[in-house]
């Protein structure tokens, strides 16, 4: 195999991995330090939605709602950034007051950046929240923006994202283990 990835260009197989890697890998969005965020000079969150901020396809609830409304206190600017079709993402913007964009095409960085430049923010000032390292953590390294993987909220998922969820714990278990030789 040749060419970008092929022999002779330097790239090993684990290399290849790392462009999946999670800048941060926690828990619960609801876990994010936004306040020590803020205070290293970061202005904007992108987030993903579903499984991200709530269960897949679940409407905004109290723990979503009082989160935006402290970031908002905070200073910083939100934007959603989802895959799916306008009127699940604009159901659950009405109720947290963010704007949004639909159809996002994530993995492609295209519209990362068109959430920056709505929110006038910069990739050193923006983050990413999300909960799949296909399309939202690999979308938000291309666009040059920290990005926070989170652990799904539910297992119950579509049979595509099951799909994608087997080939995401062989990155996370390398990943693991690379992050535990760093801490050493």
């Amino acid at each position: 195999m040749t060419g970008r990835y092929g022999a002779g260009n330097g790239v090993s197989g684990m290399a290849l991995l790392e462009y999946f890697y999670p800048d941060i890998y926690l828990d619960s969005t609801y876990e994010i330090d936004f306040e020590a965020l803020y205070r290293k000079g970061f202005r904007g969150v992108i987030f993903d939605i579903d499984n991200t901020l709530v269960t897949h396809g679940a409407p905004a609830d109290a723990r979503s709602i009082a989160l935006f409304e402290r970031l908002r206190g905070l200073g910083y600017d939100t934007m959603l950034l989802s895959n799916n079709k306008e009127p699940r993402v604009k159901m659950f913007s009405d109720a947290v007051h963010s704007r949004y964009i639909f159809k996002a095409g994530k993995p492609s960085p295209v519209n990362y950046r068109k959430a920056m430049e709505i929110m006038g923010t910069a990739a050193d000032t923006t983050l990413f929240v999300g909960d799949q390292l296909f399309t939202d953590v690999w979308g938000a390294k291309k666009a040059g923006i920290l990005s926070i993987l989170v652990k799904p909220i539910h297992p119950k998922e579509e049979i595509q994202i099951v799909l994608k969820r087997r080939l995401e714990w062989i990155v996370l278990f390398f990943y693991k283990r690379q992050s535990e030789r760093n801490r050493h």
